[in-house]
């Protein structure tokens, strides 16, 4: 059974069009630890505020060592660093996406799902 996650970060009003052109041109290399991490079905979508919302499935059956693996590749961090500094995290305390112990994005509570 899939995992269904969903979280919000805010993105920085000076840096939409730059996000929107990183994303229509994902690195290659950060689409495959995508998928080697098992997740699937990822999407992110912009308010035209402030807001970005992101919504995946995962499938494997160790999130955190996903994710570990996922933090462990240097061009992920690399892409993270670039994202970063175009985000602002609702998280207080978080300091960016190789942080461990506050999440940059803010995990959401799913209340309500039907097929």
């Amino acid at each position: 059974m899939a995992r269904r996650i969903a979280q919000i970060v805010h993105l920085k009003p000076s840096a939409v069009a730059a996000y929107k052109d990183c994303h229509a041109n994902v690195w290659p290399e950060i689409l495959q630890q995508i998928h080697d991490c098992n997740i699937r079905d990822y999407s992110i979508f912009f308010d035209n505020d402030k807001t970005l919302f992101a919504t995946f499935k995962y499938i494997g059956n160790d999130f955190e060592a996903d994710m570990l693996k996922m933090r462990a590749n240097p061009k992920v961090q690399e892409w993270w660093m670039m994202t970063d500094g175009m985000q602002e995290s609702p998280n207080p305390g978080s300091t960016g996406s190789m942080d461990q112990e506050t999440s940059w994005w803010k995990p959401l509570e799913e209340v309500f799902y039907t097929v």
